[in-house]
Formats: structure tokens, sequence, C-alpha cells
């Protein structure tokens, strides 16, 4: 038997296999839904009431996860860096849509997203690819909610993914020094060294063009990065942040090493001929051509090999520019100025474990500004009284 409720709130009915349906018109159209319990069908019913006065549609509620998230993925695609949203794509179709794809968007609840989550993890899905999952529903959920699609975005109530920083190896002085040696006369000898000099992403150092360093001043202007894009080939684009763009002050031995890499390339170019393809890039491809990242890999790799150093990333030559900077005592704020940061508090976030090392120093220094400093009372007194008369 059905419950009634006034005003067209909606009925609630109980069924014979003592499941609850609730219903509730929504204009001139019957919606109506199944649950476990009396109180289930209550919620949902106030949910659509409060979704109704937010002008809630019939057209709405037909509206499934897997069409939502296409239709969101074309309009958000001008707002986003091409190799971000093929990231996005790659996470909607790969994860989001074999499980969830066919789920009414407004019967998206949290504990299903939880659940998804705890599955996924289950799975021996990776702690970076479940942080990306749930970058999307709080993008895209957002969205809807903002778009009166649902009454409240359910990403919210969901305990976020955690995930483990991964360790981070740096060189030390001598080691940077026997990768240095073991980089002599070989062609990424000049990459190597601005990477443990500058603290450079990978990406940016392989997008930098001769027109961006002045020879006079020392300054090497980041304006751009060389990344792989899917399905795109290798593409320019701008850096990771809007602080990445930045201008990096040169030391005199950079700018000798450069100069030779100069020559070094011209002759390159003279030998190539016409397969010589011309960009500008200060480390191109032999042909000119915007290198290929597995090739810097291949070299770098040899070079920790020839040079008996740990198999660390290329990428944490940037974190080994970071902690010899500040173990050397460069002010942190140059130091994220260098790396591009957006603000210190991601250096510190990321380098501060490095900084307690140095309060050895700092304490020196503060005793000796604020110690007093020991006198003989009785002298000073004869001094004055000597002074007086």
């Amino acid at each position: 038997m059905a419950k009634r409720r006034g005003n067209h709130e909606g009925s609630i009915y109980k069924r014979p296999n003592g499941r609850y349906q609730a219903q509730i018109t929504l204009k001139g159209h019957r919606l109506a839904k199944t649950f476990n319990t009396h109180k289930e069908c209550r919620d949902w019913i106030r949910e659509i009431t409060e979704q109704k006065e937010k002008g809630l549609t019939v057209s709405s509620t037909k509206i499934d996860i897997e069409n939502y998230l296409l239709r969101w993925l074309e309009d958000i695609k001008p707002s986003l860096k091409l190799k971000t949203w093929y990231q996005y794509k790659g996470i909607i179709y790969n994860h989001i849509l074999p499980s969830l794809g066919k789920v009414k968007l407004m019967d998206l609840r949290t504990d299903t997203i939880q659940k998804f989550y705890t599955t996924k993890s289950q799975q021996d899905t990776s702690k970076w690819t479940i942080e990306r999952i749930h970058t999307v529903f709080r993008r895209s959920l957002g969205m809807a909610q903002k778009q009166g699609l649902i009454p409240y975005n359910p990403v919210q109530g969901v305990e976020r993914p955690k995930i483990a920083q991964r360790e981070m190896q740096v060189l030390d002085e001598s080691q940077v020094q026997q990768l240095l040696i073991a980089a002599r006369g070989t062609r990424i000898e000049a990459l190597i060294h601005l990477a443990v000099t500058t603290g450079m992403r990978q990406g940016e150092l392989m997008g930098l063009k001769w027109k961006d360093l002045d020879w006079v001043s020392q300054e090497l202007h980041v304006k751009r990065q060389l990344q792989r894009i899917p399905h795109q080939g290798q593409m320019f684009s701008s850096p990771k942040t809007r602080a990445g763009k930045r201008l990096i002050k040169l030391g005199s031995e950079t700018i000798r090493l450069l100069g030779i890499h100069l020559k070094s390339q011209e002759q390159e170019r003279d030998f190539t001929g016409s397969r010589w393809e011309e960009n500008n890039l200060i480390f191109p491809s032999p042909f000119g051509k915007p290198i290929e990242q597995k090739r810097v890999h291949k070299d770098y790799k040899k070079l920790l090999k020839a040079a008996g150093l740990p198999d660390i990333r290329f990428h944490d030559l940037r974190h080994t520019a970071a902690t010899l900077m500040l173990l050397n005592g460069v002010p942190i704020l140059v130091v994220s100025k260098r790396l591009g940061h957006a603000k210190v508090s991601t250096t510190l976030d990321i380098y501060g474990h490095f900084l307690p090392g140095m309060q050895d120093e700092a304490a020196a220094i503060m005793d000796e500004l604020v110690t007093p400093v020991a006198a003989d009372l009785q002298q000073v007194k004869e001094t004055a009284v000597k002074e007086d008369s």
C-alpha cells in the first residue's frame, strides 16, 4: 500500500519483495526509484524536490555518467593543455566508464565513488591513477552541480586517495662531478651541466632555443617545453605552470660549455647538409629536429653506468640541483624562482626536509647575535668614575 505525501511531494510503496519504491512527479512525468529502506526513499524524494526548485528538468534526470563525462570532456578541451586533456580522456575511457558509465548522473552517491576507489585499489591500480580519477570526478561533478544537474558534488564527501611521495634520489657534490667528468666530450655534456646547475625540467631543456639565450647578460629565458602528446607526437607547449616562464642566470662555466656546444652543433649541421631541419634548438636531434626523450634517456643511463653512479631518473637531476643550492646557502626564494615553482611553499613541501641540516649554523649565528658580552663590572665602574673626574 502506498504511503502518500502531501502537496504532490511524492509517494513511497512497499513492494512484494520487501523493498521500497519512491515516486515523484516532475513536470507531468513520473520518476521512480527502488531502495532497500523507507528512509532512503524519503531522502531521495527530498533530493529530487530540492533539485526541482533549482530547475531540474526531465531530460537531466535521464543523463547517465557516460554521456555527461563525454560532453564535459569536449567542453573543457579549449581550457586544458593537450597532454592533460588526453590524460583525462584516458582516465574516463579506461577506468570510469567501464564501471560507472551507465549509472544515472543524479544517482551517483558518495559511497558509490568511495567503493569504486576501494575496488580500484584492490585491483592494484596505481595511486597516481586513482588520484587522477579523483581529479576528474571533482572537476566534472563540480560543473554538474553549477549547472543544476545534481544538488551537490558527491565526491566532496569521499576520502581522497593518498599518494605516497616517490622516494627522491639525489647526487652529492662529488657524484655530480663524477657525472660531469663522464659527460665530457659527449653530445649531451652541456645538457647534463645545465640540468644540474639550473634544476630545469627535462621538457624545458629540450624546448630551449638559441634565441632564448642572452650571451652578454648570461641569462636564459624559459618559454616553452617539449612534450610527447598521445596521437600527436612531439609538440611544444607552455611551461608546466605560469611561474615556469622565467629567467635563469647562468654561470661563466655554463656559458663556456654552451659556446663549445654551439660550435659542435654547427659542425654537425654542416656534416648533415640538406638533411638538417633547422629549428634553432639548443639540444636537437642529430638532424636538427626536436630530440626524442628516449634518446636522451639512453645516453643519460650510459653516463651513469660509466661514472659508477646510482641508476637515478633524469628528473632526479632537478632534485639534485635544488638540494645542492639549499645545502650551500642559496636562499629558498631564489631556489624556488630558478625551479619555476609558483609558490615558495611548494619548494618547502618538496625540499624542506633538507633544511634542518642548516640549523646548526643558524643556531650558532643567533647565539652570537644575542648573547651579551661578559664584562668586569668593577672595571666598568672605575672607568666611569675616572671619566667623571
